[in-house]
C-alpha cells in the first residue's frame, strides 16, 4: 500500500526528507545563492507539476477530481506566490532548468503515462516529502523562516492527507514511488555546490 512508503522505504524517505539543504535552511548555513539557486527551480518544477496534474485530473476517479482539481489551483496560486518572491528577491525565474529538474520533469510526464494509481501514488509521495522536508527545517533561520511557514501551513498538510486517502485506494507501482524520492533528493543536492 502506498501510505506506508516512509516506513518501508526509510532510507530513503529520510534521504529525502532530511537532506543537508533543509538543514541549511533551519540553521541558517547554506552557502551564498543556494535558496535563489533552489526557488528559481522550484517554480519551474510547479510550473510543470500543474501541467501533470492538470491532465491528472480527468482521468481520476470523479470523487478524486475536487481534491486534484483543488490541487491544481493551489498551484496556480503557488506560481503567482513565487513571481511576488521572485520580484522581492531578484531571482531569475526563467533561468535555464538545471538536470535535476529537467530530469524530474521528464518524470513527471512519464507519469501521464502511467495508470491513474501509479500517478496519484506518485503525487502523493512529492507532496507528502514536500511537507515532511519543510516541517523538518522549521522554524527556519532568517529569511528562510517565510519559506518554511509557507510550506508547513495547515491547508497543505490537509490537502496532503486528502492525497494520501486517494494514494491508498489503490496499488501504485513501487518503483516509480522510489524514483520519485530519489528524485526529491536529486532536486535539494541540486542547489548545493558539489
Amino acid at each position: 500500500m502506498t501510505p506506508d512508503l516512509p516506513s518501508r522505504r526509510s532510507a530513503l524517505w529520510l534521504a529525502a526528507t532530511r537532506h543537508p539543504f533543509l538543514e541549511g535552511l533551519r540553521t541558517g548555513s547554506l552557502p551564498p545563492g543556494a535558496l535563489d539557486t533552489w526557488l528559481a527551480q522550484d517554480a519551474r518544477f510547479v510550473a510543470d507539476l500543474l501541467a501533470f496534474q492538470s491532465r491528472l485530473v480527468p482521468r481520476a476517479p470523479r470523487h478524486a477530481q475536487r481534491l486534484l482539481a483543488a490541487g491544481v489551483v493551489a498551484l496556480v496560486d503557488e506560481l503567482a506566490w513565487f513571481d511576488d518572491l521572485a520580484a522581492r528577491r531578484g531571482l531569475d525565474l526563467a533561468s535555464p532548468a538545471l538536470p535535476a529538474t529537467l530530469a524530474y520533469a521528464e518524470l513527471l510526464q512519464r507519469l501521464d503515462a502511467a495508470p491513474y494509481a501509479d500517478a496519484v501514488g506518485a503525487l502523493w509521495v512529492v507532496e507528502r516529502v514536500y511537507l515532511d522536508a519543510w516541517t523538518g527545517a522549521l522554524p527556519g533561520a532568517g529569511d528562510a523562516a517565510e519559506l518554511v511557514a509557507h510550506w508547513t501551513a495547515p491547508g497543505f498538510a490537509d490537502y496532503v492527507a486528502g492525497l494520501e486517502r486517494l494514494a491508498g485506494e489503490g496499488p501504485a507501482d513501487e518503483q516509480l514511488l522510489v524514483e520519485v524520492l530519489h528524485q526529491e533528493a536529486a532536486f535539494w543536492d541540486m542547489a548545493l555546490p558539489s
